[in-house]
C-alpha cells in the first residue's frame, strides 16, 4: 500500500515573508517562495502521522484538507517546531481519545511544563494529549498500513535532534548541522533525502548548501529535497545551480514512498 509524504511546511523560524513582510531575496510572485514553518505528515489509508506541529499547523492542515491526526512525532523542543501544538485539539474533540505524541527527554520536559494542560488536567478542559517515549526504532501497525520509523539523533546546533526515516526509503532532517558519521548507513541510497538547507552561507546550527550537495555526494540518494529553507533563497535561482535530482521544497510538496 503506498505511503504519502508530504511537506505541509518548507521554511525557516520566521517563515517567507517573515512577519514584516519581507521576501528577502525571494521573488513574491513565485508561489513557491510562500513558506510556512516546517512541519510534515505521513498519510497511509487508515493513519496521518504528524511530524513537528509548526506554528502554521492550523493553516497548513487547512490547505492539505486533513481531516485527522493520529499521532506525532517531535523531532525537537524548539518553538518553530512546537508551537501549533493547541491545533491538535480539534482532533481530540472529533474522537474523545487523546492523541499520543513521541519525543525524546528534553522535548518531553519542555512540553510538560510549557503546553501542561494539553497532558494533565489542569482546569475544566480535558488533557487532549498523551506523551510516549521517542524510541529509535518506532513500528506502527495500523490494520496492515505498516509504518516502521527510525529516530536518529542528530546536532542542531547546541541541542539535539532527532532525523527521522520513513519505511527505510525516506529520510526527513529539517533541523540539523551534523550528522554522526556512525549513522551515515542509515542515510545512504535513499528514495528521498528531505535535508536542512537554509541559505548559501554557513550557520551555527543548520547546514548550508554546500554541506548540503557534499552530503548527497556520499548518501547517493536517487531524490533530495531542500527544506528549512530561508529567504535569501529564491526557489527559481536556486533551482538552476542544483544537480538534477536536488531540488527545493515548496509547501504542499508531496510524494509517494
Amino acid at each position: 500500500m503506498a505511503v504519502k509524504f508530504i511537506i505541509l511546511g518548507c521554511g525557516s523560524s520566521m517563515g517567507v515573508p517573515r512577519p514584516d513582510g519581507s521576501f528577502g531575496n525571494c521573488n513574491p510572485n513565485d508561489k513557491r517562495n510562500y513558506r510556512s514553518r516546517c512541519s510534515a505528515i505521513i498519510l497511509t489509508k487508515v493513519s496521518n502521522t504528524i511530524i513537528d506541529t509548526s506554528p502554521d499547523l492550523r493553516s497548513q492542515l487547512i490547505k492539505n484538507k486533513i481531516k485527522k491526526i493520529d499521532r506525532v512525532l517531535y523531532s525537537h523542543f524548539h518553538g518553530d517546531q512546537t508551537h501549533g501544538i493547541n491545533d491538535l485539539r480539534i482532533f481530540f474533540l472529533k474522537t474523545k481519545k487523546r492523541i499520543p505524541v513521541y519525543t525524546d527527554f528534553q522535548t518531553k520536559n519542555y512540553l510538560l511544563k510549557t503546553f501542561k494542560y494539553c497532558f494533565k488536567k489542569t482546569s475544566n478542559y480535558p488533557p487532549i494529549l498523551k506523551i510516549n517515549r521517542l524510541k529509535k526504532f518506532n513500528f506502527f501497525n495500523d490494520n496492515k498500513a505498516k509504518l516502521n520509523i527510525k529516530s536518529i539523533v542528530v546536532e542542531h546546533g547546541s541541542v539535539k535532534c532527532n532525523a527521522f526515516i520513513i519505511n527505510n526509503k525516506c529520510a526527513y532532517l529539517s533541523d540539523v548541522n551534523k550528522i554522526y558519521k556512525k549513522d551515515y548507513k542509515y542515510f545512504k541510497n535513499l528514495k528521498y533525502f528531505v535535508i536542512d538547507c537554509l541559505r548559501y552561507n554557513k550557520h551555527p546550527s543548520h547546514y548550508n548548501l554546500e554541506e548540503v550537495l557534499n552530503l548527497i555526494k556520499i548518501f547517493k540518494p536517487k531524490k533530495s529535497i531542500l527544506t528549512n529553507l530561508h529567504s535569501d533563497l529564491d526557489y527559481k535561482k536556486l533551482q538552476k545551480i542544483l544537480p538534477k535530482n536536488v531540488t527545493p521544497a515548496y509547501d504542499g510538496m508531496s510524494f509517494n514512498l
